[in-house]
């Protein structure tokens, strides 16, 4: 009994930091798109400090002479202090998975279940960390931010797969696991849309298209897509150096927002099929309820030229549907045995 007892102490100690872990990951990727949409990514350009210091205060006859320099550049002491807090966040949530991985090594056989995963999440989080660090010494390189981006949301995506497992739940029915594997496809495709999301982001190609649904008035504008999806490049520019087109940023934007379109109707389906199951229609419901206010943001990123709560909620969105597309995959492949959200 006294045994019991103990596990259930240790269990409900893991249970509680996973769910903050996931709780400060969520809330990082939201404060990341705040960062870059401040455009606050080079408020130090340095890394892993401010101009060699711990903070942005040791920092500030620095910032002074660079915002004396370049008025309108990207340092400025609220530029710094955003930066700096994002980074001391990414610092405590990989301590936080730090702690997940122990306890989950340490007390591996009073939680019952492998480390594999709380490890491969500490990995990731390593890798995010190092894409964070790349982010500014490579000058915000698309790429490296929108890869910084991606691997945000799988993160995210593998701390509510931990997540998922200390929530137990009501069992589904053997025919809802036959959905599996269009669930992991839907979820593919999600980042497919998350990854051109992201280039739309970071290469600032949101105003390409100012009228809907057309773009420049044409269903199919003019488009440069060799130089707009040119990987190796730096920020706006071309691989020959030259500025880039503006053919080349509505290439960026015209096809974020084409495949968006199949983006909601697969899941939008996947998530009519997945409700009929009792323990299914939670997250099937906020899935179908964040795709439509995706479409609602995104629409109004346009028409009010990306005001910068919409943009945020627009990023905070895309984390949702990551939360509501891996919920669905854990209780479609557990069987009811495990879930994330208490819905």
């Amino acid at each position: 009994m006294h045994m019991n007892t103990a596990s259930e102490r240790i269990r409900s100690r893991y249970r509680r930091l996973v769910f903050l872990t996931w709780f400060f990951t969520l809330d990082l990727i939201m404060f990341g798109a705040f960062v870059r949409l401040t455009d606050s990514g080079l408020g130090c350009p340095d890394w892993p400090g401010c101009y060699g210091k711990a903070s942005p205060l040791g920092a500030s006859d620095h910032i002074a002479n660079a915002l004396e320099q370049q008025p309108f550049g990207p340092v400025s002491m609220s530029k710094a202090w955003i930066e700096m807090i994002h980074r001391y966040w990414g610092s405590l949530l990989g301590l936080m998975i730090i702690a997940i991985v122990f306890m989950a090594w340490r007390y591996r056989r009073e939680l019952g279940r492998s480390p594999a995963l709380a490890t491969a999440t500490l990995i990731a989080v390593c890798l995010q960390g190092a894409f964070g660090a790349w982010t500014v010494t490579h000058k915000l390189m698309p790429l490296v931010v929108t890869t910084h981006l991606v691997l945000g949301m799988l993160l995210l995506a593998m701390m509510t797969w931990l997540a998922a497992r200390e929530k137990p739940h009501v069992g589904i029915a053997a025919r809802a696991r036959n959905w599996r594997p269009w669930m992991a496809l839907g979820f593919i495709v999600l980042l497919v849309q998350l990854f051109l999301g992201g280039w739309v982001s970071t290469n600032y190609a949101a105003l390409a298209c100012m009228d809907f649904p057309t773009c420049h008035g044409a269903w199919v504008p003019e488009m440069d897509y060799q130089g707009g999806y040119s990987l190796v490049r730096a920020l706006g520019e071309l691989p020959t150096g030259e500025i880039i087109s503006q053919e080349a940023l509505t290439a960026i934007h015209w096809t974020h927002r084409n495949f968006a379109f199949f983006v909601f109707v697969f899941l939008f389906a996947l998530a009519l099929v997945a409700r009929r199951e009792d323990g299914l229609k939670g997250p099937a419901h906020l899935l179908i309820g964040l795709l439509i206010v995706q479409v609602l943001t995104g629409l109004t990123t346009i028409f009010f030229q990306w005001p910068l709560l919409i943009a945020v909620l627009h990023t905070g969105g895309a984390a949702g549907l990551t939360i509501a597309c891996v919920t669905l995959l854990v209780r479609m492949s557990r069987g009811g045995k495990g879930s994330f959200l208490p819905l």
